[in-house]
C-alpha cells in the first residue's frame, strides 16, 4: 500500500456505464467478505444489475484510487417516479413520504472500500464526492441490519442518516435496513420515528 493521496474520480451517465471493468476486482475482493460471501454467481449478478443500473437518469460513479490501485467506489441514482423501493419497506409510509417525481430522492446502491484502505476516511470522502451538488431533498440506501454492518450502521448514523423500516426487496433476499438522509431540511414528511 502506497502512501500517495487517494484521488476521486466521478464518471455520469454514459461515462459511469463503461467503468464497471475499472472496480469490479474491487468488488469482488470487498463482497468476498464476511457477511456476504459472494461467489462468481453473485458477482454474475452484479454484473447484469450495474449494467442496468448505469442506464438511470443522473447515474453518478465515484472511484478512489490510491495511484493506480482502485480501493474504493460508490453509485447511485434519482428514484424513478413509480419505484417499489418504498413499498419494499415494512414501515407504514406516508404517501407524501413514499411519493418520488424522478429528481426528490437520490439512491445510494453501492458504497465499498478494500479492507487495507478502511477506517482512513475513505468512505466518507467517497459518500461527500457522491452527493456534490446532488440537487435532491433526500438519499436513501439500505443496508445489512447490525451487527451484520455494524461499522456501516455506526458510519451512516454519523452523516446524519436514519433508519425508516426494514426492506425486503425480494423473497430470498436478506433483510436490510432502509435509512434516509434528508438534504433539504424537509422534515414534515417524516416517516416513524426509529
Amino acid at each position: 500500500m502506497t502512501t500517495t493521496e487517494l484521488m476521486y474520480e466521478r464518471y455520469e451517465g454514459e461515462e459511469a456505464a463503461v467503468q464497471l471493468d475499472a472496480f469490479l476486482p474491487a468488488y469482488e475482493e470487498v463482497y468476498a467478505e464476511p457477511p456476504y460471501s459472494e461467489g462468481p454467481s453473485d458477482v454474475a449478478q452484479f454484473i447484469e444489475h450495474y449494467q442496468v443500473h448505469a442506464q438511470r437518469p443522473g447515474m453518478r460513479l465515484i472511484i478512489a484510487r490510491d495511484g493506480e490501485d482502485v480501493v474504493g467506489f460508490t453509485y447511485g441514482y434519482f428514484l424513478p417516479p413509480g419505484t417499489g423501493w418504498w413499498t419494499n419497506v415494512d414501515q407504514d409510509l406516508a404517501d407524501d413520504f413514499t411519493c418520488e417525481d424522478g429528481r426528490r430522492t437520490w439512491v445510494i446502491l453501492e458504497l465499498a472500500v478494500r479492507k487495507p484502505w478502511r477506517r482512513r476516511g475513505v468512505a466518507a470522502a467517497l459518500h461527500a464526492a457522491l452527493l456534490d451538488g446532488l440537487p435532491v431533498q433526500r438519499v436513501t440506501l439500505t443496508l445489512r441490519p447490525e451487527p451484520e454492518a455494524a461499522p456501516a450502521q455506526s458510519a451512516y448514523k454519523a452523516w446524519g442518516y436514519r433508519a425508516v423500516g426494514t426492506s425486503h426487496p425480494w423473497e430470498d433476499a436478506p433483510y436490510y435496513t432502509a435509512m434516509v438522509l434528508d438534504l433539504a431540511g424537509d422534515r414534515s414528511a417524516t416517516a416513524p420515528a426509529s
